[in-house]
């Protein structure tokens, strides 16, 4: 078995082993939930008190944070939502217009996935792409003038490594330039409800105009979540392309997140999945979502001090999803 077919077998199994993680721990808690009821209504039996059984459960159940203290962190902008009720938990300057930089790449990936019926589909990467990337200093995932690539490869290369060459290709394709391409990111930005949000181009790359809110993301990411595909490829740790024209081995790239975050288990939960971003201009960034407690979070974090040593998104990650597992822990 070659590397690339060995690296798949082993994200395969990670996954399976993951869906079997959440099995075990939804009938874990079915079955204390459960065994739970009845010793309550034991309890409760010679009483005929039925508000102690909910007294009992009570004492048990763990209900959704309301409200974290999210300060203290090495980013400016910190906003916590609880994905299933869209509330805000947690908000330092979570309005504030921030730059995006590569967190842009949720939209181009869910616009792409939208676009398109068939992910199978193959895009051949023109010369143009590579000109317009020419000196612009933007993180590629390794593809080559000519080569053809399926849609789904290039979505994973948008959301793993941050390929812009791959926004361009599947922006080309899907709409004839990248121009009308954003024009439709825009779109889509506004039916999501993002009202200060507006973005110059597909790649995350500085623009004065391009600009949003942590806020903003975290609807972005919310609504994004809903799609199966994108869903699998944000929480994938790596991919390996088939053999292209170019590459008869083919392309394996790392998710720019997980590459930089050894332990993904936080207080209560881990963490499932999320995409990075970073220009001089905007600071570290991530916009990240986890489990905590058998309940699924967004954090976006923005403005971590761009010449900061080491991960500090990521160590910001860590701490506020742990803080969380910590507050719920104790309700």
């Amino acid at each position: 078995m070659d590397e690339r077919s060995k690296r798949a077998q082993m994200e395969r199994k990670r996954r399976i082993r993951r869906k079997k993680q959440r099995r075990r721990v939804l009938i874990s808690a079915l079955v204390e939930v459960l065994i739970l009821a009845v010793l309550a209504l034991a309890f409760c039996w010679d009483r005929g008190l039925s508000a102690k059984v909910s007294g009992v459960l009570g004492i048990f159940d763990r209900p959704p944070a309301t409200e974290l203290d999210v300060s203290g962190v090495n980013s400016s902008n910190v906003l916590l939502m609880d994905v299933k009720s869209g509330k805000v938990i947690g908000n330092l300057n979570g309005e504030e217009r921030i730059y995006p930089a590569s967190m842009t790449k949720i939209m181009t990936a869910i616009v792409a996935l939208e676009a398109f019926s068939d992910l199978d589909h193959e895009i051949t990467l023109s010369e143009n792409i590579f000109y317009a990337l020419d000196g612009q200093d933007a993180t590629q995932a390794g593809f080559q003038p000519g080569e053809s690539v399926r849609v789904r490869d290039l979505v994973y290369g948008v959301m793993l490594p941050s390929g812009a060459e791959c926004c361009l290709a599947l922006a080309d394709e899907a709409s004839g330039s990248e121009e009308a391409f954003v024009e439709k990111m825009n779109k889509k930005a506004k039916s999501i409800g993002m009202k200060d949000t507006h973005f110059m181009d597909c790649t995350g790359l500085h623009d004065p105009e391009h600009y949003s809110t942590a806020y903003d993301i975290a609807l972005l990411l919310k609504y994004a979540l809903h799609n199966d595909t994108f869903r699998e490829v944000a929480e994938s740790h790596f991919h390996s392309t088939p053999a292209t024209n170019v590459h008869p081995d083919g392309i394996t790239y790392y998710s720019t997140m997980f590459k930089n975050m050894s332990d993904t288990s936080v207080t209560g939960g881990e963490i499932l999945g999320g995409k990075t971003g970073y220009t001089s201009e905007a600071g570290h960034c991530l916009a990240s979502f986890a489990q905590i407690y058998g309940r699924e979070y967004i954090l976006v974090t923005a403005g971590a001090a761009a010449d900061a040593t080491g991960v500090p998104h990521i160590l910001d990650a860590k701490t506020i999803y742990n803080r969380l597992g910590e507050a719920v822990a104790q309700k």
